[in-house]
């Protein structure tokens, strides 16, 4: 196992206190397979999917500051797993996709003006000798509001894709960009502004969306 996936990082600062208090209710557990589990559920269920006020910074993307949001997206729900994760002694990396999702995402298109959704961020998780990928993004409220059921994850196998809504898939992967054992902040910008120029024009800031790329 490399040392890189449990270092801390300018993005997954685990040691600030904030992050210590959100995972010490974990440290005391016996397995590291319960302690993923558990944040996984914290992460997921804590915080509001929100994939309409977006950020593209250096501080905006840190796990300390993602922590005091009430609402997230998929990256950053995924940057604070990993950094929770790693502060508890567990190996763990960020994985990328470009998703479609079949449900729900019509108001999102409409501000992106196409399906693909870039950069769709989840968890790749070391435990008991092998990385076990985990998806923590859609919390419960959400889940209701689309249809679908929440996506569960037992530490032992990957929670990848929601569940089906009758016959209909909810999400599908289109592109894989990997695992990194950091925030790759310019490769996510580069491919945002390929398939998103028009949101790289100047920055946006509404009430009903938020796309913040300046330092």
């Amino acid at each position: 196992m490399e040392n890189k996936y449990l270092k801390e990082t300018e993005f997954l600062d685990f040691s600030t206190e904030n992050i210590q208090q959100f995972i010490d209710e974990f440290k005391q557990l016996d397995s590291n397979k319960e302690k993923a589990v558990k944040c996984y559920y914290k992460v997921r269920d804590g915080f509001r999917y929100d994939p309409y006020h977006i950020e593209l910074t250096k501080s905006g993307l840190k796990a300390s500051t993602i922590i005091e949001k009430p609402r997230a997206w998929c990256v950053e729900k995924a940057i604070l797993m990993a950094a929770c994760l790693r502060g508890l002694g567990i190996p763990a990396r960020l994985g990328y996709g470009i998703v479609i999702n079949h449900i729900g995402v019509e108001k999102l298109i409409a501000f992106l003006r196409r399906e693909e959704i870039v950069f769709h961020g989840y968890v790749d998780v070391y435990l008991e000798d092998r990385w076990i990928k985990a998806t923590p993004a859609f919390d419960p409220v959400v889940c209701k509001i689309s249809g679908v059921a929440p996506l569960d994850w037992e530490g032992e196998s990957d929670s990848m894709f929601q569940p089906y809504l009758d016959t209909k898939q909810f999400m599908e992967y289109i592109h894989f960009y990997g695992e990194f054992d950091d925030v790759p902040l310019q490769l996510m910008r580069d491919e945002m502004e390929k398939y998103y120029p028009h949101l790289f024009e100047k920055e946006i800031e509404s009430k009903h969306f938020t796309f913040k790329f300046l330092e």
